[in-house]
Parts: structure tokens; sequence; C-alpha cells
């Protein structure tokens, strides 16, 4: 798990834009694919019958019950069977931004539906944890009788107590980050679970109301905490950042005037960073909000936004070496920040910079540092540079990431992956006898933890693959989260993003800007016979106004009306200014996705494509029917 972390002292899918950057030496697919399944293997609770680490088996079935409160599921953090409630919600926070940034690669990939199914894994548990708007449970088992014992989850024998914030015992951080979880998770099953996302977004709501109205550290409530997650930060970065987040997913104004109330007070505009993680969300709060400013949707806000965005760059400056303060690295590159798994800084850093560089792209920025401006491209380069280290682009050509080439760590700091599986040996492993049995074996652990960032190398490249080792070889949750973007990113191949106009349509009643009045929805059938197989129907779904000028995003619905497969589609599209999503372009025509070869009889295919202007004009050049 997690080392304490210290603070520095003060110092929706995506619109295409052409930027040539070349990506290779590493299959980022691969690892992108392993990363996502590193969560199939933390899991606690009853496994579904899809689970794909099959050397896991039940676990935890009793959380709660002492309580009166299920509390079966969610993740364990890292190498032992706690469930802690502040880095799990920041694990959900950061896979769900991911998805929200790169979700688009991920279907690609054809990765997206296991993203999703490890981002509902941690948000089914957090709607169980949150069973009363000012009530919600931060923590099952404590470390320090965890520690004790080295057993599979499916053996536990631990102390199994739940833990508890509520307005008399408050946890401002710890309900500011669920929160943060919630609102960001929303966005990402706003269109294919509508219901689901409206119940997260309410979760949200009451969490931050909960998170604000009754202020206090987490550990102070949950002491048991202190040793392993302690927030030294606080709850003031939670609280903006659940603010941030409730706006993304909401656009509610009243979240937006939070932030530009309270940045100065909340120290939002004031803390000058080096780094993010669990603990210290500043620069993460610091990067979004300057997206809200080159959004256009700052409006009087600007000034302070602007502070904010000040303080981004700093943060962006300091990783690639051109601030007024850097952040230290190894002789091999790699950040460094401290002993105990270093790695989760590494990748929370990377992804801030992968995104911001598409930002300032998207915008056609440059990134302003002490040492002068810098081009976005120079921040995709760190975060590649970072990801092509724990890939094994460093000093040991090892690879930090379980299962990922041929030298990785072999005995990794992780009680399931480190005995034999309960299904290979179902006799029962007491609690001392994991440290006598298994905890010492010299030897690679009897199941590979696929996917698994461990902490890794010290300060100069050194790593030892030693099992009580665990400053270096114990993995987290956290660590993978951030870095499911990155490798989607860079999977993409080349390529830049316009990460900035909103593509998901806004959560219900939201406080939208003044639109001019949208076109009329336009149904547009394709120009063959009346007896033609295939049927176009376009319409818009939503408007916003960006800079002056209405944005419009159209859905198309491509219907197979015959009795037999449509293949080698070829569609002719006109007056299109805009981005486009769901086709392959191939010449002057497009055609099916990446994803999808034919068109079977009744079924239907969907693309979207945002412009200011009436819908493009959208009809079938040719197909063949078989």
């Amino acid at each position: 798990m997690g080392k304490l972390m210290r603070l520095i002292s003060m110092a929706p899918l995506f619109l295409l834009l052409c930027l040539p950057f070349a990506f290779g030496g590493h299959d980022y697919n691969q690892a992108l694919s392993k990363s996502i399944l590193f969560f199939e293997a933390q899991r606690s609770g009853y496994l579904p019958h899809n689970q794909r680490i099959t050397w896991r088996a039940n676990s935890g079935l009793n959380d709660g019950k002492a309580s009166g409160v299920d509390l079966v599921g969610g993740y364990y953090d890292a190498g032992d069977n706690v469930k802690f409630g502040l880095p799990m919600a920041f694990t959900i926070t950061m896979m769900s931004w991911s998805i929200i940034e790169y979700g688009k690669q991920m279907v690609a990939n054809g990765e997206l539906g296991h993203a999703m199914e490890a981002v509902k894994w941690g948000t089914d548990y957090f709607i169980k944890a949150h069973p009363q708007p000012y009530v919600l449970y931060g923590e099952v088992g404590d470390g320090n009788s965890d520690h004790y014992c080295w057993q599979r989850p499916e053996d536990m024998t631990t102390d199994r107590r739940a833990y508890k914030i509520d307005p008399s015992n408050p946890g401002s951080d710890l309900a500011g980050e669920t929160a943060a979880a919630m609102a960001a998770a929303s966005i990402v099953f706003r269109r294919s679970n509508p219901a689901y996302s409206r119940e997260l977004l309410r979760h949200a709501y009451q969490l931050f109301e909960f998170a604000d109205k009754y202020r206090g550290k987490y550990d102070s409530s949950i002491t048991v905490a202190q040793k392993y997650y302690r927030s030294i930060s606080g709850y003031n970065d939670e609280l903006l950042w659940a603010a941030a987040w409730l706006y993304q997913a909401s656009n509610n104004k009243y979240y937006l005037n939070y932030l530009a109330k309270n940045g100065d007070s909340m120290g939002g505009t004031g803390w000058a960073m080096t780094e993010f993680g669990w603990d210290v969300k500043y620069a993460g709060v610091q990067t979004l909000v300057a997206k809200f400013l080159m959004q256009g949707e700052a409006g009087h806000h600007a000034p302070v936004f602007e502070k904010y965005r000040q303080k981004a760059e700093y943060f962006m400056c300091s990783l690639i070496g051109k601030g007024s303060r850097n952040i230290q690295k190894t002789p091999g590159g790699l950040i460094y920040r401290q002993r105990w798994n270093n790695m989760q800084f590494v990748t929370s850093a990377s992804f801030l910079a992968t995104v911001y560089s598409d930002y300032l792209t998207s915008y056609r920025g440059s990134l302003k540092c002490a040492a002068g401006n810098v081009a976005p491209s120079e921040l995709l380069s760190f975060a590649k540079s970072q990801v092509d280290y724990l890939l094994g682009d460093n000093p040991r050509a090892t690879s930090y990431m379980v299962g990922y080439g041929n030298n990785y760590p072999r005995q990794v700091h992780h009680r399931g992956s480190s005995i034999v599986s309960i299904k290979v040996n179902p006799k029962f492993v007491a609690c001392r006898q994991g440290y006598a049995t298994w905890y010492t074996r010299k030897a690679s652990d009897p199941n590979v933890l696929t996917g698994a960032l461990v902490g890794g190398p010290d300060a100069y490249d050194n790593f030892a693959d030693e099992r009580d080792n665990y400053e270096q070889t114990e993995p987290a949750t956290y660590n993978n989260a951030p870095l499911l973007g990155i490798l989607a990113r860079l999977a993409g191949g080349h390529g830049g993003y316009n990460q900035l106009l909103p593509v998901v349509a806004p959560a219900p009643n939201p406080v939208i800007a003044k639109l001019k009045p949208a076109p009329k929805p336009k149904r547009t059938p394709t120009p063959a016979s009346s007896s033609s197989p295939i049927t176009i129907n376009q319409k818009m779904t939503t408007s916003w106004n960006h800079k002056g000028k209405t944005y419009y995003r159209y859905s198309t619905v491509v219907t197979n009306k015959s009795y037999k497969t449509v293949k080698a589609l070829k569609l002719s599209i006109s007056k299109l200014y805009g981005p486009i999503w769901g086709l392959t372009k191939s010449g002057n025509s497009y055609g099916f996705p990446e994803w999808l070869n034919t068109l079977p009889a009744g079924k239907s295919l969907e693309f979207v494509y945002i412009h200011a202007a009436s819908p493009a004009d959208v009809s079938v050049s040719s197909y063949n029917l078989a």
C-alpha cells in the first residue's frame, strides 16, 4: 500500500486534430489490456462468471455484516487484504478520467468494456458504502492485524471491522474524493447506462454536501488509517477536486462558482505543486480548471481561473525540467519522489502531462515555462518517456509491469499472487503459516499478477526483485489507474486530440449559457430508390456555446432493412465542417469503423459528428449484399 506523501512547499469522447507524432517500440495495446486485467486480481467479494484472473476466488463475503451493512465488493488496494476508501476512490476517479478522455482509443483496442467494468466494480461498492446522505464507510479491515498475517484473501481470518464517517466524525477528504469518483464515473456511464449514471450523480451530490457541510480530516475519525493513508494535505484539495468533477458531470454553475469563490482560500490558486496522487489533488484540480478556462467557461471568473492555470503550468514545467523548481529524476530519467512506491507519482504526473498536452493542442496554445514557451508535444513526449521506462527502456532493461516483456518482477509483494491458488490447493493457509511457507520463498510467485505495476526502482535506477522488498515490489491500484489513459493515448498512434468541446450530453437540469436557436432536426434519407435496403436518419442531440459560436452534435443511424448482410458499405458525406466518430475515412468516402466489418440484417450502426452548422449531407455511395 502507499506510503505517506508530503506536500511540496508553496512556490467527453474526443475531437480529432492532426498532429504528427510517431509512437513505437512498445506494444501499448498489450500493456493496456494487461493493466486493466490487474484490477480483476484485486477484486473483493463474489467474483463474476466472466472473471478472467482464474486463480482468484470469492473473498470478504461477510464484510460489513457486523455493522448491519453490506460492504461486500470493492478492491483491495495493494498487496494486502484491506479495503481503504480514500485510495480506492482516487483509483476510480482516475480510471474514469482515463475513459472520459481516451475511451475512443480503448474502443479501438477492444478494452473499453473491460475498463468500464473495472470502474463499475468500484462504484457498485461505493453505493453500498454510502447508505445514508451523511454516512460513508471508508475502510474495511485494518492494516495492523492484516499485516500480521500473510494469507490469501480467500482464507482471511483477520479483523474485518468496518469504519465510517458521519456528521459527528467527519471526513471531508474521503467524502470529497468519493464524490469526485462518483461524478466522474457518472460521465462514463451516461450514454450506456443512463439510470446508473443518474444514481452515481445523486450520490456525488450528497457526498459533496456532506464533505462541505461537516468538515474535518477523515483520518481523525478513522484513526486506523493514519499509519497507511494519512491525509497530509487535508481536505481542501478534495473539496475543490470534487467541485471540478461535479461541474464536469452536471454543468451546474454552482460548482464552477465554488471553484472561483474558494480557489484562493482553499489553496487551488496558491499551491505550486510538483506531485499529484491519492493524497494531494491540487495539480489535478488546476489542470481541470485550466481546461474550463480554455473552453471559455470561466466567464467573469477568468482572473481566478487564470491563477489556477498558472499553477497547472508550473506543475507541467517542473515535469519537463523547464520550471523554476523541477522534479527529481533518476539517472535513467524516471520521475523520483520517494522510496516507497514511487511509481504512483510517475503514472499520475504522466497522465496530467498527457491530457494537458492535448488540451493545449486543441486550444492551439503553448506551455509557458520559466525557460520559455514549450510546444504541447513536449509534454506528450515526456509522458511517453516515462511509460517506456516502466515498460523496460531503463538501465536495468526491467519491465516494472508484471507479465509484460520477458524481464519483469517475479516475487511481487502480494498475498494472493505469492500463495498457491485456493483452486489448486484448497488447504487452509493460516495467519502466520503464510509467512513461514510462502512469504520467505525465494522463488517466483505461483500466480502471475498480470498487469500489476510495482513500486519500481530507487533514486539510482536500482531494483531488487524480492518479496520482502515491499517498497519496490508491491503494486497498487492507483499505480495502474492513470496508466490506462496514457496507454490508450499512446496506442492511438499519431494524431492529437481536441479535448475541449464536450461530447456527452449535460446532466438533467444544468445551468448553461444562452444558446442560439438550434436548427431543426433533419432526417436525411439515402438518395437511392425507395426500395433501398439501407436507411439513414439524422438528429441533433445536443448543442452548446463556445467562444460565441454554437456547436451541434448530430447522431446518424444507418440501418440495414434487408434480409441480407451489408458488406463494403461506402458513405458519401458533404458539408461536414467538424470531427466525426464511428466511421473510417477512405479517400473521399467513409466506411465501417475498424471494429465492424459488416452490418447484419435488421441491425444499425451509429456515428456522430460535431460542427457549427446544419446537418451534413449523408448518402450511400455503394454496398454489397451477401
